[in-house]
């Protein structure tokens, strides 16, 4: 196997960075060089010692402070490895300090030795690079192996290439610790040394004995913790033959142990062995403290490790998750370890299963493959400042009302009929192809405290973390449960669910408002999704009114003194507006939302629109005023000159703009109106509800919203987050209505048409009512969200609106009067 370097040469030189501090780290570092050689011959490597880097007598005390800790003041280690993960700021405090120090010599040796790829084995030298990365100077691929089985904050840096670990919930825990990290699950990154063999075969290559059940205390090679406790123990159980003890460079051990040999003899204490790889395979068990290299180096033989009182800090964390992970047992006390060894002993068919669980961990790559995919990393460039529209709807967005926004597409004409399962496997599919080269579909959020969010782009996007698939008898409950949960964030903030009912086929997606508005998710989504070669048509022409709010909003920025007076206008406009009126449409904040959908015939839709001389935008929303009146009216009562505050955005996309994948994120302004929705002829309504966007519009409300947001921008998240969340909710508007442009030819996915697209729109703090509508091929889809305390709304809304539609397609002398409920109309 031959991998090669960016710049199309294999790697000449591998510089590897370790530290002499027990035998771990250099062990991953000569695991690692074997690999370099195997892959690359010729390939020179070196390998410096982050300690002795760091000064001269710096390694000795290091090593001196680290013994004494673990064995005469643990709770101190622990304090500082619980304050790591507790108190971020002190986690990155003392990374600066480490990189401070290590970066500037580690600067000077890679600038002497000039290699093509940098490696590390060792937290603070990991810290290193980080800083060299950051003050741009460093520029070849770097990377780190983690041999801790749980990374904590000191080991993980935002500025790598790439980090391995060892498990997927070592995963987990690394992006706990830092989650803009780019990580990928190795194979033990071990000597090939280490590999199954069959037991007798290791013991007659030894001189061991051949039967017998044999367990090996293996605590490093400073052997420390309770390596003594850990033979008492192992001799109390009658059906363990031998206990080997590998004491490493401890002589004081060894020589205390060689005192028992002469009465035990089933103890055999070992000093320095140079055959670890062939006495793990000659051993049934091994017992260990720390979750380090000799759980790796065990591992990667095949056989059992358990974990007795592991040492403070790091060790009891790797410990506590090889557990969980199923790939080590836990032995807190005597009586624990005691107790698993006669267990393990007794029933040869549970040692079995616990060595095939660890050997296909072990198995389930090859460490040189993954060495030499380090070769061929590109650059990680760490965070990205999310722009100021966007952090708005992070800073928006808590637990009780989430800021994401999604649709439902359905599905007709398939050539066959599939199940969600089918359907979830061919989706699956095309986001292992596509997804990556979607921006909107790649991102992280990350939220760093007083740093503000970040987006960070991931190196593997894994379809089952992002789409699942249902079976249900109908829609309703299911669009609710889906709708209603808050995205996870510990990846990009979106999730696709197939969903198959006894009539038809629904794809559902939802995703966090921070990564797009409604053009660029419906935009991304069909990218994804369409077939391929499949020729499809986007609406990207807003209509004549947002163009103009666009221009103003760019004219505004771009020749401030030709649009003061305009931009002062809207800015003392939002200034004055004043609070929304109290409204039977608010909200009582709770998580809980109530859905309904409703399509309407898209081509009469711009007929009635043409005939009036308004874009279909402005139609759509009059025509949701007099459902919102109708609705109110039967449920509440209205009165004269009433009206709801609703948020209408409007985007500042250009045509090519809205049509372009790269263009992720809200490019969206405001614009506040109040709605008309006391008594008043249908006609009149449309009128009103034109003429106050008209006037919206021009009286510099975008251009003064899109600066507002800029400046908002600005400030530091300490007190950015409480003013987006005092400015957006209940106080200031009502409602939130969207009219959105969207394809004239709808795609098709798998052969099937998406016939329709159904917008499903956030709420806000207090605002108990969103509604979205969408022009797609022959329907207009309508979306309704609503709090759960107005459980009545969206299906009264569904209904006024399809018959307030009706009513507009017939002559005059039919449209209702003001305040006419819907059983006396249809009278």
């Amino acid at each position: 196997m031959t991998s090669h370097h960016p710049n199309g040469r294999s790697p000449e030189r591998v510089l590897l960075v370790s530290a002499d501090i027990g035998e771990g780290h250099n062990a991953t570092a000569r695991a690692v060089e074997e690999a370099a050689r195997r892959l690359w011959p010729g390939c020179e490597t070196a390998r410096l010692d982050t300690l002795r880097m760091m000064g001269p007598g710096v390694g000795p005390l290091f090593r001196w402070i680290y013994v004494r800790n673990v064995e005469s003041t643990p709770w101190l280690y622990d304090l500082f490895y619980e304050a790591l993960w507790r108190w971020r700021w002190f986690a990155t405090a003392s990374r600066r300090f480490v990189g401070a120090w290590v970066g500037p010599p580690l600067r000077r040796r890679i600038r002497q030795w000039e290699p093509d790829l940098v490696i590390s084995t060792y937290p603070m030298a990991t810290a290193g690079l980080d800083r060299l990365r950051r003050r741009g100077e460093l520029e070849k691929p770097v990377s780190a192996v983690i041999s801790d089985f749980c990374p904590h904050p000191f080991w993980v840096y935002p500025e790598i290439d790439l980090h391995y670990v060892m498990s997927e919930a070592s995963l987990r825990a690394l992006h706990r610790a830092q989650p803009d990290a780019t990580a990928a699950v190795s194979a033990p990154p071990v000597s090939a040394e280490f590999r199954p063999r069959d037991r007798e075969e290791a013991r007659r290559s030894l001189g061991m004995p051949t039967e017998g059940f044999q367990v090996l205390i293996a605590c490093g090679s400073l052997s420390f913790g309770s390596v003594e406790r850990a033979v008492d123990a192992a001799l109390a159980e009658p059906h363990v033959d031998r206990v080997i003890v590998a004491c490493g460079r401890n002589e004081q051990l060894r020589a205390r142990l060689a005192e028992r040999d002469s009465t035990e003899r089933r103890l055999l204490p070992l000093g320095w062995c140079d055959d670890m790889p062939g006495l793990t395979a000659a051993v049934d068990v091994v017992i260990s403290n720390a979750g380090g290299a000799t759980a790796l180096e065990t591992m990667a033989c095949g056989r059992t490790v358990l974990m007795f009182e592991p040492i403070a800090g790091h060790g009891r964390a790797n410990a506590e998750l090889m557990a969980r992970a199923g790939l080590a047992e836990l032995c807190p006390t005597s009586e624990s370890l005691s107790a698993t060894l006669h267990e393990l002993t007794s029933g040869p068919e549970r040692l079995r299963r616990a060595e095939q669980r660890v050997l296909g961990q072990a198995t389930a790559g090859e460490f040189t493959a993954q060495v030499a995919a380090l070769a061929e990393l590109p650059r990680h460039r760490g965070a990205r400042r999310l722009r100021s529209s966007d952090r708005f709807f992070v800073h928006a967005a808590d637990a009780v009302v989430p800021q994401q926004t999604g649709a439902v597409l359905r599905l007709r004409e398939a050539p066959e009929e599939r199940t969600a399962e089918q359907w979830a496997g061919h989706l699956a599919e095309l986001i292992e192809r596509r997804a990556r080269s979607l921006p909107m579909l790649r991102n992280t959020l990350v939220q760093r405290g007083a740093h503000g969010p970040r987006w960070h782009t991931v190196r593997y996007i894994e379809p089952g973390r992002h789409l699942d698939h249902r079976t249900a008898p109908e829609r309703d409950e299911a669009l609710r449960e889906f709708f209603t949960a808050a995205i996870p964030t510990d990846r990009p903030p979106w999730q696709l669910r197939v969903l198959r009912t006894d009539t038809e086929t629904l794809l559902l997606a939802k995703l966090h408002h921070a990564l797009g508005d409604g053009i660029a998710i419906t935009n991304t989504l069909v990218r994804l999704l369409r077939d391929s070669g499949d020729e499809w048509e986007w609406d990207s022409t807003p209509p004549r009114d947002e163009r103009k709010a666009a221009g103003a909003a760019r004219r505004a920025l771009a020749s401030r003194g030709r649009t003061a007076l305009t931009v002062a206008r809207g800015l003392w406009k939002l200034a004055t507006a004043g609070p929304a009126p109290r409204s039977p449409l608010d909200g009582d904040s709770t998580s809980g939302r109530v859905f309904d959908t409703v399509e309407l015939p898209n081509s009469e839709v711009r007929a009635l629109a043409r005939a009036r001389g308004i874009p279909s935008s402005v139609l759509l929303i009059g025509l949701t005023a007099e459902a919102l009146h109708r609705t109110l009216a039967e449920r509440t009562g209205t009165t004269p000159g009433q009206h709801v505050r609703v948020m209408v955005p409007r985007t500042t996309r250009s045509p090519r703009e809205a049509s372009t994948a790269e263009m992720f994120g809200n490019h969206t302004v405001a614009v506040s109106v109040d709605l008309p929705v006391g008594p008043m002829e249908p006609e009149q309504r449309l009128r009103e509800v034109a003429e106050r966007l008209t006037a919206g519009q021009h009286d510099g409300q975008p251009a003064a919203a899109g600066i507002a947001m800029a400046a908002l921008g600005l400030l530091p998240t300490p007190l950015l987050r409480p003013l987006v969340r005092t400015i957006y909710q209940r106080r200031f508007f009502n409602a939130l209505v969207s009219a959105m442009p969207g394809s004239r030819r709808p795609p098709r996915v798998w052969g099937a048409l998406v016939a329709e697209v159904l917008p499903i729109l956030p709420l806000a703090p207090g605002v108990g009512t969103a509604i979205g509508l969408i022009s797609w091929g022959d329907t207009v889809g309508v979306g309704i969200t609503a709090d759960a305390r107005l459980e009545w709304l969206p299906s009264g809304l569904r209904e006024q609106l399809r018959s307030c539609f009706q009513q507009l397609q017939g002559p005059p002398d039919s449209t209702p009067r003001p305040g006419t409920t819907r059983e006396e109309a249809q009278r």
